[in-house]
């Protein structure tokens, strides 16, 4: 069977509104599509009506996984209309960023969240007909 769409991803943050600020700079029409306290630990939905992650207050836990070091998700890619408009954005913010490349793409921009999350945005070229 297959599946609609891919919903949300699930984080844990230290600190819930550095995160928010964090993806609100990379996509300025994300909003806040819910939010609660749910055993005293702050959650929030925040993305569009397509997507959203759900961040949840985690200040008292420490990161436990290390990308590419060890099993479990290494980067979350998002698809993006303009690289070149992303990397402003990005410098603008102060928000440390690589490139690498690829035949099928016109930017692979790396950026880690707040907590670490590695995030690579994508701009593929006009040509490639798998975006």
């Amino acid at each position: 069977m297959n599946f609609i769409r891919f919903e949300h991803i699930n984080l844990a943050c230290k600190n819930l509104n550095d995160s928010k600020k964090f993806y609100q700079t990379l996509f300025p029409e994300w909003y806040v599509r819910a939010d609660g306290v749910y055993n005293g630990r702050h959650w929030m939905h925040l993305g569009n009506h397509q997507f959203y992650l759900a961040l949840n207050d985690e200040n008292e836990q420490e990161r436990v996984h290390s990308a590419y070091e060890n099993i479990g998700i290494n980067h979350v890619g998002f698809v993006i209309p303009d690289g070149d408009a992303m990397k402003k954005t990005l410098e603008d913010a102060g928000i440390e960023y690589y490139t690498m490349s690829a035949p099928e793409t016109k930017h692979r921009i790396y950026v880690n969240d707040p907590d670490g999350n590695e995030i690579e945005l994508v701009e593929y070229n006009q040509d490639y007909a798998l975006k």
